[in-house]
């Protein structure tokens, strides 16, 4: 891989190599240089930026939540080979989360939550540590407990599914940071795809326990997966502004592929209705900040050191 400290790239990539200083050192701190340094954050002509950050959030909140879902299987996954996989999934993850949550502040710094001020805290740690589960934005299949390894081949599955073909048509974002994003997050994102399919149908054809535990976990997870494409009202506008992407139109293509996965591994759709996962309060889902009790905790796991040491330095 280049150093991007001096490669030479596209248009695309100068933003992107931008993003990519120091990206390993996300965690609560100081000492780290901003994530957007030297990439133009100005909000683009006739967008909202309240909308655009609330959308950045969204991508951000989905991204850093499966992050820590994935990361509970580091020393606990079948085998080390996939140990390593789902650690570097979510380690790619992390890194999309730490730059769109960047980005959310960038655009609209209310939604920062406030510290004191000598707290050395950076914006995109305020976003993931000080915010309570109402406040996150993301689709609530990516908190649920995460099962077993089949459980997560099939999240993995349809989270990457849907994702990726949300990030390659934000390509072509009039937000260059959102744009840079998606050039990079949409490699990524074709590995987990990938990782995941292969898995889905060696677990298919596998042995009769495999199967049964594959298809139990599509059961389970498959409440969650048309709220992937319920246009949530700041998606809409972010769409119609050309800085961000209306899961609906991804719909077709993304069905498309999970047919061709279930057909090649012989394993049907689940027979309840996906609309199963009841929303909550006037038909409030993740992204209105209704969450499955589990989004709690977990953000308890993972908020309890920087709530603990707001000021600290590490």
């Amino acid at each position: 891989m280049p150093d991007v400290r001096t490669h030479e790239p596209d248009d695309h990539d100068n933003a992107y190599a931008g993003l990519l200083v120091n990206d390993a050192h996300w965690a609560f701190g100081t000492d780290f240089e901003d994530p957007l340094a030297g990439v133009d954050t100005t909000v683009p002509d006739g967008v909202d930026p309240a909308t655009l950050a609330t959308y950045c959030l969204m991508l951000g909140d989905d991204a850093l939540v499966l992050s820590q879902r994935l990361a509970e299987w580091c020393s606990n996954a079948p085998d080390l080979e996939e140990d390593i996989a789902l650690s570097n999934i979510a380690l790619d993850l992390l890194g999309q989360a730490r730059l769109l949550l960047a980005r959310a502040a960038a655009a609209d710094g209310s939604q920062v939550p406030t510290l004191p001020d000598s707290s050395p805290v950076p914006d995109e740690d305020r976003l993931a540590f000080f915010r309570d589960a109402p406040q996150f934005r993301n689709v609530r299949l990516a908190e649920v407990p995460g099962g077993d390894f089949a459980q997560t081949v099939v999240r993995i599955l349809l989270f990457s599914s849907w994702r990726l073909a949300l990030l390659d048509r934000l390509n072509q974002s009039r937000d260059a940071v959102l744009a840079a994003v998606a050039a990079k997050a949409v490699k990524e994102l074709t590995y987990h795809r990938d990782f995941a399919g292969r898995w889905f149908l060696t677990l298919a054809r596998g042995t009769d326990e495999s199967r049964r535990r594959l298809v139990a976990g599509l059961d389970a997870l498959w409440p969650f997966w048309t709220e992937l494409f319920e246009t949530h009202d700041v998606e809409r506008a972010a769409a119609r502004s050309g800085v961000g992407v209306d899961p609906a139109d991804v719909a077709a293509d993304v069905e498309a592929v999970l047919d061709q996965v279930l057909a090649a591994s012989g394993v049907e759709r689940p027979a309840q209705p996906p609309h199963a996962a009841d929303h909550g309060r006037d038909g409030r889902t993740g992204r209105d900040g209704e969450h499955t009790e589990a989004l709690t905790a977990l953000l308890a796991e993972m908020q309890v050191v920087a709530r603990a040491h707001p000021g600290g330095q590490w």
